[in-house]
């Protein structure tokens, strides 16, 4: 997506909003939003789901951002992937339906009391049928903290995800693993979406071993790991905007 390749850091992990927000590319892309109203939702095969409301997602999250600004605390964010929308299919999409409702199978999201869908909405019937852990490395909030931002295709999306998680896990905001006081420092995101990863820090810590690509920390958490009990921490959440101006 022009859009993106244009205004993102070679990294994809900051975006220059200022210039993006004057570019005709934005005016053509806010001019092509309106057509996701027709987006046959059901026709989409588990791939093409997949692919489309992760790159929605992001775009939706930049398209806000630029409409409404950067939200500035905890109340803020809130509201912001609660009420920040697309028509899609002719239905609406919050950021919090689309990553809780469709990509995490209809599953409670942070502070959420309830699920987005009830067993009427018929949202529910875009839903994926499980939650796919694999999406929280390509879902960018906005925040330093985030995955890169990067454009997903179907044809490619497993191996696209699974490539995702392992550039993840082998930076330090994504995984430290401490031989020495045996324990592996993960990021919030594994706290926040515990559910998705196994809900004990055993099968956590097994889901981070089989994800990561052969590398020294992956053979460093596999010896600590045959030894047990290894300690989980999780280190602070960068909540700062990614803005590279």
């Amino acid at each position: 997506m022009k859009l993106y390749s244009d205004h993102l850091s070679a990294d994809g992990k900051s975006v220059d909003y200022k210039a993006m927000s004057k570019s005709t590319c934005y005016e053509r892309y806010c001019e092509l939003a309106v057509y996701l109203q027709r987006v046959e939702l059901l026709s989409l095969s588990h791939e093409e789901r997949l692919a489309f409301f992760i790159n929605v997602y992001n775009a939706l999250v930049i398209h806000g951002y630029l409409r409404l600004g950067f939200p500035k605390n905890m109340w803020q964010r809130y509201r912001f992937f609660n009420y920040v929308s697309y028509l899609i299919g002719g239905e609406v999409f919050t950021l919090q339906d689309i990553e809780n409702g469709v990509l995490r199978g209809n599953r409670k999201g942070i502070a959420q009391l309830l699920k987005p869908f009830s067993k009427n909405d018929p949202r529910l019937q875009v839903a994926l049928p499980e939650a796919e852990p694999l999406i929280h490395f390509a879902l960018n909030c906005g925040a330093k903290g985030c995955p890169p931002i990067r454009t997903y295709t179907p044809k490619d999306i497993g191996s696209q995800l699974r490539t995702a998680a392992e550039a993840f896990l082998e930076a330090d905001d994504g995984c430290i693993v401490d031989s020495m006081k045996r324990e592996v420092k993960l990021s919030q995101i594994f706290k926040w979406y515990k559910a998705d990863f196994g809900d004990t820090d055993e099968k956590l810590l097994n889901w981070v071993l089989n994800h990561m690509r052969a590398s020294q920390k992956k053979t460093s958490l596999k010896t600590l790991l045959s030894t047990g009990n290894v300690k989980v921490r999780y280190m602070p959440y960068d909540w700062s905007t990614n803005s590279s101006h």
